[in-house]
């Protein structure tokens, strides 16, 4: 804010999502916090420019032919299961990039290497067909090498 003041919202695995005020002298410590309905969510969403990304996003893949998402899940059993992204070595194997996970209601998005998969996590991949293939390929692997 033009004040100097931070605020942020908070979502949680629960689904409620909380508007927080945070301390002018300790960025760090919480002063307020409100609870946001699923409508106020949204319309503070819109205000901070989710709508205007979400379309960018979509410009970018129409523009960006080649580009591809894919949406690849970590199934009960899988040796991914409590392993670290920066394992897989996707990337520098496939050219490929995992930019976000998503487990339960929650988005996790630009996953750090040292992020630790769960059974149910759901994998989204943007790249080429053929580096999305790579990662599948990964992800599907019985004995991970990494």
């Amino acid at each position: 804010m033009a004040s100097g003041r931070r605020i942020g919202v908070v979502s949680h695995r629960s689904g409620r999502r909380d508007l927080v005020l945070y301390d002018q002298d300790d960025p760090d410590a919480c002063i307020a916090s409100l609870p946001l309905t699923d409508d106020e969510a949204e319309a503070l969403a819109d205000l901070l420019g989710a709508s205007l990304m979400l379309g960018q996003l979509a410009g970018l893949r129409s523009q960006a032919a080649g580009l591809l998402t894919e949406q690849i899940s970590i199934p009960a059993g899988s040796p991914w299961a409590h392993r670290r992204l920066g394992d897989t070595r996707a990337r520098t194997r496939t050219g490929a990039s995992i930019v976000a996970v998503l487990r339960d209601r929650e988005v996790i998005a630009s996953p750090a290497p040292s992020f630790a998969f769960q059974t149910g996590d759901v994998v989204v991949v943007v790249g080429t067909r053929e580096g999305l293939d790579g990662v599948a390929a990964i992800l599907a692997e019985t004995e991970p090498d990494g």
